[in-house]
């Protein structure tokens, strides 16, 4: 016994009829048709991770921004207090 109960003499005649009914030219694009639709989802999914990569990266750098923005401004007043002190 073959898969599934089907011997492999079983599965060429079921192969020889599928070429009668649909023909070589038919498959042929079937198989090209499915083959651009999985290389077309795989981009996609590409495409996906780099910009949801990108995104967090950009969180990330807005985050540590805003920390050194407020960073400076700390230093900004210390030396405004320090100017006032000194007059």
């Amino acid at each position: 016994m073959g898969i599934g109960g089907i011997s492999p003499v079983q599965l060429i005649i079921i192969l020889v009829i599928v070429l009668l009914i649909f023909g070589t030219k038919k498959l042929r694009n079937l198989g090209g048709d499915l083959g651009g639709a999985i290389k077309g989802f795989k981009k996609a999914i590409k495409t996906e991770e780099t910009t949801a990569a990108t995104e967090k990266d950009g969180e990330q750098d807005g985050e540590t921004a805003s920390e050194e923005i407020s960073e400076a401004e700390a230093v900004v007043t210390e030396k405004a207090e320090s100017d006032k002190e000194k007059s």
